[in-house]
């Protein structure tokens, strides 16, 4: 019952976090198409206000006209109500960290520790982890705030962030099961955005709003944070949606060098972010067509698909036409069996390896994502999928947890191969 209650709140948890994400990402999307198409007015009052960009757009059967000002209204005080977009950051980053609890922290051993790469034990385990996320934050606001506004500061930032994701990225991938490592850098970049709205941008608007409310003098400087933490958090958002969603493809996250697919598939979505920042400018010829950009990250992506694609198994010399893919997670001993199988196992083979390494999170004490593979009809019934997760993908047992050998996975592939029969 409690894996089961678990469950739900995962999957209600999962729903709120996206539901969440995608309205910050939106508000964040939207901002992003206005700072690069409001247009500075012509009509002297509007210059007068501080008008310094506008822009009319029809929507829902109605005219907007939003305007900028580069620090505040010239008025004493904004008479009307001021919206502040920062719960959909809040609310996103909440429902993460609740969801990245119970489905890694709780069951560390079983979701973030892989034994052969590193033998820790789970509250070291959360230990890392949650720290992965806090020294991400302070050592790249550190580099926010140590590059200042020298010359060519914004290069500098970037060429300096970009390594810190590497090495953040390559530490994660030794460190932990590579499901998990993927997303601790979500979640490490996710956290880096949010804490921007928190630390930098809100707070830097509200001292603006308390001063010109005050009738006092606007320091320009909050608006210059600001503006550099959003435009990073544009750039951080297409990596960090592909280091989520890609902890449901295994391919990704269980190749051996995962660390350097992590890596180049957040560049080419930065690559690609940037030609949609850059679209709009060039429209209004501000700036050179941005293809190129959008070319290099296709051509990044494609080059990895590439780079993964699984090799085709040679038809076995025994007539079997049982035909698979072995995907380079496969070691070579376990991809001879899966190309060539030369003896079947029979399924007493295979539940003896399912009650040793299985059944204690699929019995009958426990059924995760409710699969008893102590009852040999189940067993049969997923055959498919016990084969795909134990020797295709070998995700199961996670971070092979309960020792999972070669020679069982071996068992389990010339069981599925030769049919999957009951005797």
């Amino acid at each position: 019952m409690e894996s089961y209650l678990l469950t739900w709140l995962e999957l209600l948890l999962r729903w709120v976090h996206i539901v969440t994400a995608i309205a910050w990402v939106g508000s964040s999307f939207y901002f992003v198409f206005l700072d690069n198409n409001l247009l500075r007015p012509s009509a002297q009052d509007l210059k007068d206000k501080g008008v310094d960009g506008a822009l009319w757009a029809v929507h829902g059967g109605g005219f907007y006209n939003p305007q900028k000002y580069m620090v505040a209204p010239n008025a004493k005080a904004i008479d009307s109500k001021l919206h502040w977009f920062y719960w959909e950051s809040y609310s996103t980053w909440l429902s993460g960290f609740a969801l990245f609890t119970i489905t890694y922290l709780w069951n560390a051993t079983a979701y973030l520790v892989d034994k052969s790469r590193m033998d820790w034990s789970a509250s070291a385990a959360i230990a890392v982890a949650l720290a992965f996320m806090l020294l991400f934050w302070l050592l790249y606001d550190a580099i926010c705030k140590w590059v200042g506004q020298r010359k060519n500061a914004e290069a500098i930032v970037g060429a300096l962030v970009l390594l810190l994701v590497c090495v953040a990225s390559w530490l994660a991938c030794q460190w932990f099961a590579g499901r998990a490592a993927f997303l601790l850098v979500g979640a490490m970049i996710a956290t880096a955005m949010s804490a921007n709205v928190f630390f930098c941008i809100i707070p830097g608007q509200k001292k603006v709003v308390a001063a010109m409310n005050a009738g006092q003098p606007i320091d320009p400087v909050h608006g210059v944070r600001g503006k550099q933490r959003s435009v990073h958090n544009t750039y951080f958002t297409l990596p960090v949606l592909f280091a989520m969603i890609s902890t449901h493809y295994s391919f990704t996250y269980s190749h051996p060098h995962n660390w350097l697919v992590l890596i180049l598939m957040m560049i080419a979505g930065a690559a690609i972010r940037q030609y949609f920042v850059m679209r709009h400018g060039f429209k209004l010829g501000r700036n050179a067509n941005p293809w190129p950009h959008a070319l290099a990250g296709v051509a990044m992506i494609f080059a990895v698909i590439v780079w993964l694609a699984p090799a085709p198994a040679a038809p076995s010399n025994a007539g079997n036409t049982t035909s698979a893919t072995i995907p380079a997670t496969v070691p070579a001993a376990t991809a001879a069996t899966i190309a060539q199988p030369s003896t079947s196992a029979r399924m007493s083979d295979v539940q003896r390896v399912l009650e040793a390494r299985c059944t204690s999170c699929h019995g009958a004490n426990v059924q995760m994502k409710n699969l008893r593979l102590d009852a040999s009809a189940q067993v049969q019934q997923h055959a498919q999928a016990i084969y795909n997760q134990v020797v295709h993908t070998r995700l199961m047992p996670l971070g092979n947890s309960t020792g999972m050998s070669e020679a069982e996975r071996d068992t389990i592939a010339r069981w599925f191969l030769a049919g999957a029969k009951a005797q």
